[in-house]
């Protein structure tokens, strides 16, 4: 029998791949969401994730056609950016919803949850006035200074991820992701090489969804792996200009302290996913 997955935000941007590749991979795949997809490839349940009943519901194998049991949550619903509805809504619904899903997940006795944190969490994406990181490249080891209500919500998923662990046992990856990029939107951050500015405050970072998409599964496939926050960001950059480069031009306060970065070396470090996940990026802009 194949084995269950669960993912909740199936419908959307990020999560539509991670089913996909589930799918494709021979897994039996729930989509938890609050809209149908445009494209189904899985059942869908609508379920309001910010209320622990529907969450817990959903999550038994009493509410699945077949009541198989679920192996894992792959948890990518969220409000994706700050400013879309009121800082209260948005972290109280972030919250909420990772901590529903941990707590169904930890009554259900599902062992594995991969939950999608974000780059926001070093705050420098949404901050009142942007700051340069304290080196370069970025690891996970980098102090996390969100002040958005957005990057705060991740900053207390992660923390929560890791309570649960402690409580339990589960297995929680939380995956720090950079510029969450589809194959049609090359084109578009392409136009902004005449304006590298325009992506100063991410670093220049991206990720794409499909190498995304394998890192979650692996996340679930591979065992005794903890509690770990983990970027995932390409390693190389969304600019056609040279790392070192870039650097001269806006972040000059970090000329003398970075480690050498030849050509379009990323900024924010993916070194720690290769190898806890042996993943390995397979998508790069350039080939876009």
């Amino acid at each position: 029998m194949k084995k269950r997955i669960v993912v909740t935000g199936g419908s959307g941007k990020a999560g539509k791949w991670i089913v996909k590749d589930l799918v494709a991979q021979g897994y039996e795949v729930l989509n938890l969401d609050w809209k149908l997809p445009e494209s189904p490839l899985c059942q869908t349940q609508i379920v309001d994730l910010t209320d622990l009943g529907q969450v817990h519901n959903a999550l038994s194998q009493h509410s699945i056609r077949d009541r198989q049991p679920v192996e894992a949550v792959i948890h990518f619903a969220a409000i994706p950016q700050p400013f879309i509805y009121p800082n209260d809504v948005t972290f109280r619904n972030n919250v909420m919803s990772t901590y529903n899903i941990l707590e169904a997940a930890a009554n259900l006795d599902i062992r594995k949850v991969v939950l999608a944190s974000s780059e926001s969490s070093y705050g420098i994406v949404f901050a009142e006035q942007f700051f340069a990181p304290n080196y370069l490249p970025i690891d996970e080891r980098h102090p996390l200074l969100s002040e958005d209500s957005y990057g705060l919500s991740k900053m207390v998923n992660e923390a929560t991820g890791e309570a649960f662990h402690r409580r339990t046992g589960m297995q929680v990856i939380s995956f720090r992701l950079g510029n969450v990029l589809e194959p049609e939107d090359y084109p578009r951050v392409r136009q902004t090489f005449t304006n590298p500015e325009e992506r100063l405050r991410i670093l220049w970072s991206y990720i794409d969804v499909r190498d995304m998409a394998v890192a979650c599964r692996l996340a679930v496939e591979l065992d005794g792996l903890g509690a770990q926050s983990l970027i995932l960001s390409a390693e190389d950059t969304s600019s056609d200009l040279p790392s070192e480069e870039l650097i001269r031009r806006y972040l000059p306060e970090l000329t003398e302290y970075i480690e050498h970065l030849p050509e379009r070396t990323g900024f924010l470090s993916n070194a720690k996913a290769q190898e806890v996940l042996g993943w390995k990026q397979q998508h790069f802009f350039m080939d876009q």
